[in-house]
């Protein structure tokens, strides 16, 4: 069995083949997730803890933590569900796909571990310093730069992105960085709502003075209109 180990500190990954039954015993009905002491893959891994994040067998199926059983087993899953990547499908729309249950049986060809803690002795291509693996992709937000760097607002923070594309691309685009050409943008839309906002009340107001007008107008045709009839009918008396 190939087993499949990783040093989230140092970003180093190694792959060994185990071939004997007798160090792979102690991974036998464990489940995902489940910690290992180290010594049972050798001398060298004294006070190491592994924790077994997944594995696959020799068809390719994943193991899927919450089933259960050692074998494989064919589920409802919906998009987004682990092992189901479920793209181009309609809304709503569940299919059933086979994959392995979360405890280790002797059927899986790849078993993954991640190391939890570091022991004694150091691991080739693994734990030492020439296996760390450099941090190439930095945070891309403005704030989180000046964080990281201890950087003030007056310093330029497009000094200090890390550059994790080619050279030919250039650095990543920083989000919510402060630039004139922003400020300028934001004082303009600004600006045109304030504009805005004047053109609605200076019309609202003459709406007003041209309803008013209109009542007024009506009102004086009413009266008008009035007196003529009383005095038509002062007439006719």
């Amino acid at each position: 069995m190939k087993v499949n180990i990783a040093n989230p500190a140092s970003g180093a990954q190694k792959q060994i083949k185990v071939e004997e039954d007798s160090k792979l015993r102690a991974f036998y009905d464990k489940r995902l997730a489940a910690e290992v002491p180290g010594e049972v893959l050798g001398d060298e891994w004294k006070g190491y803890v592994l924790k077994i994040a997944g594995g696959n067998d020799k068809q390719g199926f994943g193991m899927k933590q919450g089933c259960l059983i050692p074998g494989r087993v064919k589920i409802l899953m919906a998009p987004g569900d682990q092992c189901f990547r479920g793209y181009g499908r309609r809304n709503g729309e569940r299919r059933r796909k086979a994959v392995r249950g979360c405890i280790v049986s002797p059927d899986l060809s790849v078993l993954n571990l991640v190391i939890t803690k570091i022991g004694e002795a150091e691991i080739p291509g693994l734990t030492d310093k020439a296996s760390e693996v450099p941090k190439l992709r930095g945070p891309k937000r403005a704030s989180k730069i000046r964080k990281l760097f201890a950087l003030s607002k007056d310093d330029d923070v497009r000094k200090y992105v890390v550059l994790y594309r080619s050279e030919k691309n250039g650095a990543p685009k920083i989000q919510r960085l402060i630039t004139p050409t922003k400020q300028q943008r934001k004082r303009r839309v600004k600006a045109l709502k304030a504009k805005k906002i004047a053109k609605a009340k200076s019309e609202a107001a003459s709406y007003a003075k041209l309803l008013a007008t209109r009542v007024k107008e009506a009102k004086e045709r009413r009266s008008e209109s009035l007196a003529k009839r009383r005095a038509a009918s002062a007439a006719s008396n």
